[in-house]
């Protein structure tokens, strides 16, 4: 299971790494089940992850979404071992699952041990793709097929930038994953189209409200008495904060949902997939937005190189950000420690389950908007026995 962002790389590390155990495993009555930690409504959001599946022939249709599986339920019963991909602290509602988790692999700094029997995996490569990649290679000759090969290809140079040194993403694994798919796998498409098609398809915001913009890639930090949401916005800043009825959007996105405040992260690219970033902080509260913006101006660990920017409300301060290598990564401990000094221990980050995706041009009479029934043991052990039979991922049933 991959985390709540449900990002390109969450989700090819989960289906991959889950073929991948159903083809490799001893046990013969296990069930590997790739579980989508998002609810299946929330899947259209997610636009270069629908844009890909599409692509590759992986329907829609074979994925398991975390509305649809009750995985407290299963382990209520004894019958599921949880494995981490692309994180490694379960939120505090998953809590109870914990004692569940045989392994992890993931590729952020370690925020917390685990002692055996769980197997830990965690490196500070670019992509977590690049670690179920070296996984499979490593394992029985034959395994890894076309499909396979394709989703993490396409999700290592999404998640590297082309392994462009500029990016500050790539490092030499994942280089080396890449260059081994290809030798593998010579019919694969140039990185180049590969890259454009997907950083395309993950820009492609037309057709979202302004609340599924914010939605898209958010993270909530909260503490005692302050909760801020941190939103990815793929695009330009200037843009972004010309949207008609931009701050009744904002203002009702908030309220909604008992945010404090809102920290809009633009990310641009330009020929060379050169990042431009800028940022936006929204509060109605002005002391917090005044911490908020100091601690971000401020920062050493590291500098952001802010520059003022103008703003069509007072209640949204606007910047350029000199520092492009600073992702949101760098950014969430820096708005962390400005809401612990702003009235609220600093909690612990949080990546949300939104709620349902409202109907728009998007997603409207898309099979994806409606409901399913949750899956009991025994319909998620029917779906996926194509998997313990040895059909790849895109295989229809």
């Amino acid at each position: 299971m991959g985390n709540e962002a449900c990002d390109l790389d969450s989700t090819v590390s989960a289906l991959a790494l889950a073929y991948f155990l159903a083809q490799s495993s001893p046990a013969p009555r296990a069930a590997f089940v790739p579980v989508l930690n998002i609810p299946r409504a929330d899947f259209a959001l997610r636009t270069e992850t629908t844009f890909l599946l599409r692509d590759r022939g992986v329907p829609a249709a074979s994925l398991i979404f975390r509305d649809e599986i009750d995985l407290g339920g299963l382990h209520h019963a004894g019958l599921l071992s949880l494995t981490l991909v692309d994180h490694h602290v379960l939120p505090g509602a998953d809590a109870a699952l914990e004692e569940a988790v045989v392994e992890v692999l993931d590729h952020r700094p370690l925020e917390r041990e685990r002692g055996p029997p769980c197997r830990v995996t965690v490196e500070p490569v670019g992509s977590c793709a690049t670690l179920v990649t070296e996984r499979i290679a490593q394992g029985p000759p034959g395994l890894l097929d076309r499909t396979t090969a394709a989703l993490l290809h396409g999700t290592i140079l999404l998640d590297c930038i082309n392994l462009s040194p500029a990016a500050g993403k790539v490092t030499p694994r994942d280089v080396a994953c890449v260059a081994l798919l290809e030798e593998r796998f010579p019919e694969l498409p140039p990185r180049d189209s590969v890259f454009g098609a997907l950083q395309a398809a993950k820009f492609d915001v037309s057709g979202l409200t302004t609340e599924q913009m914010l939605r898209k890639d958010l993270k909530v930090i909260s503490g005692d008495e302050l909760v801020l949401a941190i939103s990815g916005v793929y695009v330009d800043l200037e843009t972004f904060l010309l949207r008609p009825g931009l701050l009744q959007d904002l203002d009702a996105f908030c309220q909604a949902r008992g945010y404090a405040g809102l920290v809009a992260m633009t990310v641009s690219f330009n020929e060379r997939h050169e990042p431009t970033r800028k940022l936006a902080v929204y509060s109605r509260c002005e002391t917090l937005r005044g911490t908020l913006c100091r601690a971000l101006e401020e920062a050493t660990t590291p500098s952001l190189h802010l520059q003022p920017l103008p703003s069509p409300w007072p209640c949204v301060g606007a910047f350029a950000q000199g520092n492009a290598l600073a992702s949101r990564k760098k950014v969430l401990p820096i708005l962390r420690a400005a809401l612990g000094g702003a009235g609220a221990a600093g909690g612990p980050e949080e990546e949300v389950v939104p709620p349902p995706t409202p109907m728009n041009s998007l997603v409207e009479e898309c099979p994806l908007a409606q409901a399913v029934p949750p899956l009991c043991p025994q319909d998620v052990l029917e779906r996926v026995s194509r998997i313990a039979t040895g059909q790849p991922p895109g295989s229809p049933k």
